[in-house]
């Protein structure tokens, strides 16, 4: 699919509906920065209170955007696998290059049920398949072992790892095919992935330092690795800040500061607590990101 830095880019709104000219010139600004993958739809897009017009709208808004610069995966988490299922087959009709499948949330389930569910849907398709595992939003878990069941299923390609526990994903990397790919779904475990096998980072920070995230990745991939280390170091504080809320909650307020979208969320989501906000601020400013 892609190595160095795929980015959750957000969705933006505007009154309530979905700003596709925010949305276009965001993608934009990704792509000339240097990201190599957009990866829209995802827990940081805030899919889950779109409706599915607004869902096929924006897919064929990033497909038109991306073709022929960067490749597309859509995510189509669900915890109903025939709607899981169903999001497939549509991304896939409007020209998605891959799919980013989220283990089913609420209602939970076995790790047999997981198999079974990812099964499902990667037959529903001929796209490759990510898995995510984020178990602090989905109070589910993909252990190693079915991992390694789902990397036997032909056209599950890798992995975003968000459990931020690297000896689970060590034991991942040993046990699943060397062609299997493992991201970083944790910007802050950019280096650590890499350091046991991985591939690069499904990013939130990259919406408003996409060039700085790359250069991370950059730096790992060409052998430079205490420019790595030194970039990421750098850039702690400021993941510290994007998580201080519910994603995506500062990573909107941060790209409304820098100008580019509206302060605009749906509810349960509400706008970043103000105190939180002026820490953030002050932080986008000592690395240069305001003035």
């Amino acid at each position: 699919m892609f190595k160095g830095t795929g980015v959750a880019i957000v969705t933006p709104f505007k009154n309530d509906a979905v700003d596709l000219d925010a949305y276009s010139k965001l993608m934009d600004f990704q792509i000339d920065n240097g990201i190599q993958c957009m990866v829209t739809l995802g827990t940081t897009g805030e899919a889950s209170v779109l409706t599915e017009e607004e869902r096929n709208q924006v897919i064929t808004l990033t497909v038109e955007k991306c073709m022929g610069r960067v490749p597309v995966v859509v995510g189509i988490g669900s915890n109903n696998t025939a709607i899981a299922k169903k999001y497939s087959q549509t991304a896939q009709s409007l020209g998605a290059d891959g799919v980013l499948l989220v283990t089913p949330y609420y209602n939970k389930c076995t790790q047999k049920g997981l198999v079974e569910h990812f099964k499902v849907v990667a037959e529903a398709t001929n796209l490759p398949v990510i898995a995510y595992n984020v178990p602090g939003r989905t109070g589910v878990n993909i252990e190693p072992t079915t991992v390694a069941q789902l990397a036997a299923i032909g056209n599950v390609v890798g992995i975003k790892e968000a459990s931020g526990n690297l000896s689970q994903i060590l034991e991942i990397k040993r046990l699943v095919p060397e062609d299997f790919m493992i991201w970083s779904g944790n910007d802050d475990n950019i280096l650590p992935i890499y350091s046991v096998g991985g591939h690069g980072v499904i990013s939130v920070m990259g919406n408003m330092i996409p060039a700085e995230t790359q250069a991370i990745c950059q730096a790992f991939m060409e052998g430079r690795i205490q420019e790595a280390i030194d970039l990421q170091l750098k850039t702690k504080k400021l993941f510290n800040l994007l998580f201080s809320e519910v994603n995506p909650i500062p990573i909107k307020a941060a790209l409304a500061m820098m100008g580019m979208i509206e302060n605009e969320l749906r509810l349960p989501l509400t706008p970043m607590d103000e105190g939180k906000k002026a820490e953030l601020k002050k932080e986008m400013v000592n690395l240069g990101i305001l003035s």
